[in-house]
């Protein structure tokens, strides 16, 4: 039997705290919802971590032992210390996956691995959004139809500044008449990444079953194929080389 994928669900943990809507819906946390549905799997093996904990709960030693990192943040990206990022990265870069979660698109992380600006247009309004699945043979799209909607989301509009991803799953439409490339993939060094765009904190997202489906189908396709330390080592000629 294979070891279980090893999971860290990565939260700024800040609106639950402060606003008391978001902390009805969620009320132990946006992580602890998402680390609940995962934990469910027995392929999987769910731990968390939040911003206010040392060194945001992303010790080298955590994510040494981290397969896949999940990342939700909004009202506190400039907080988020610049050496954990570069943490990250170089994790990512060694084969760790990186699945960042709706306005996580301008976290300091998503920005450092893209390149890009990662801006957009949003409205929070009452749009219903329709998630179209345009790549069904894609192992994230797995158990989703056509399409799914979700009822009442914060709506995101293109132009999305991000570059031209590798594979591109799911377009939103929402009833403001606006478009979104809302599930993407990049690969970066020897990590894979998948940007989901819904999970507006005061809409209860995180609960339905099509939006857990599509995060733990993205979980088993990030997990690391390698994991090959980022060095630059002085190698010796495999074959002879006479001197000059």
């Amino acid at each position: 039997m294979n070891d279980p994928i090893q999971v860290t669900v990565w939260n700024e943990f800040r609106h639950e705290k402060t606003n008391e809507k978001v902390r009805k819906i969620y009320p132990d946390g946006m992580h602890a919802t998402i680390a609940e549905f995962l934990g469910r799997q027995s392929d999987l093996a769910v731990r968390t971590a939040t911003l206010d904990e040392p060194e945001h709960g992303l010790t080298q030693e955590v994510l040494d032992k981290t397969d896949v990192l999940t990342w939700w943040g909004h009202m506190a990206h400039r907080e988020v210390k610049d050496e954990i990022v570069e943490r990250v990265q170089k994790r990512v870069l060694e084969g760790m996956g990186l699945i960042v979660l709706h306005s996580g698109h301008y976290s300091k992380i998503f920005k450092r691995m893209l390149g890009t600006t990662c801006s957009l247009k949003w409205r929070e309004s009452t749009d219903k959004e329709r998630f179209w699945n345009v790549m069904p043979s894609h192992p994230i799209a797995a158990g989703i139809g056509d399409y799914f909607e979700i009822p009442r989301e914060e709506m995101y509009g293109e132009p999305f500044g991000i570059p031209t991803p590798d594979e591109l799953i799911f377009i939103s439409w929402f009833t403001g008449g606006e478009v979104f490339r809302s599930g993407a993939t990049w690969t970066r060094g020897h990590g894979r990444i998948f940007y989901f765009r819904p999970g507006h904190e005061t809409y209860p997202t995180y609960h339905q079953k099509e939006v857990q489906q599509v995060i733990t189908n993205a979980v088993r396709w990030a997990k690391p194929t390698v994991c090959i330390p980022d060095i630059c080592p002085k190698t010796k000629p495999i074959e002879f080389l006479p001197a000059e």
